[in-house]
């Protein structure tokens, strides 16, 4: 079956969660978050939860697992913490957490940042991948960064993957 049977065949809607990690941001200022939300639902999907968690390992990692328990979502969307300050902790605290990771999202995403920022691309270190049956993409947490992750790369092919992680 080509990408296009697959797409055509996939889900029409999915359910997502959005977490933004930030020391700064609270959710009624977070302009990223929110505008991933207001987009999801335009597209179709079901947005279960947005929540603003800080900085931290631990409590972005129990914040992944509690909202998997909880509401069980297709896929998470995390925005921030991905960048090379000693504070930007979250691939580390989620790539420990991946079942699988789908490498080809950091490398696509850098090279459209490219196209867009030229070589401060090479600061984000997005990332994406599955745990059990939930997608985790992670994304820089500026709004632009946010747009072009979203409608480029994950909107676009959400469904299809939905699709690949129920298949038997």
């Amino acid at each position: 079956m080509s990408s296009k049977e697959h797409r055509i065949a996939a889900p029409k809607t999915a359910t997502i969660g959005i977490l933004t990690v930030s020391t700064t941001r609270a959710l009624a200022d977070d302009k990223s978050g929110s505008w991933i939300a207001k987009r999801a639902k335009k597209e179709k999907y079901d947005v279960l939860f947005h929540e603003v968690v800080p900085d931290d390992r631990a409590v972005i990692r129990e914040t992944v697992f509690d909202v998997i328990r909880r509401h069980t979502p297709d896929a998470i969307l995390i925005t921030g913490g991905t960048g090379i300050s000693s504070k930007d902790v979250t691939i580390e605290a989620i790539r420990p957490i991946l079942d699988k990771e789908l490498t080809a999202f950091g490398c696509i995403f850098s090279q459209l940042s490219f196209e867009e920022i030229d070589s401060a691309a090479l600061l984000s270190r997005a990332t994406a991948g599955v745990a059990g049956k939930t997608l985790l993409f992670c994304m820089p947490g500026s709004l632009a960064a946010c747009k072009l992750a979203c409608k480029t790369l994950i909107f676009p092919e959400l469904g299809h993957m939905v699709k690949h992680l129920f298949e038997s």
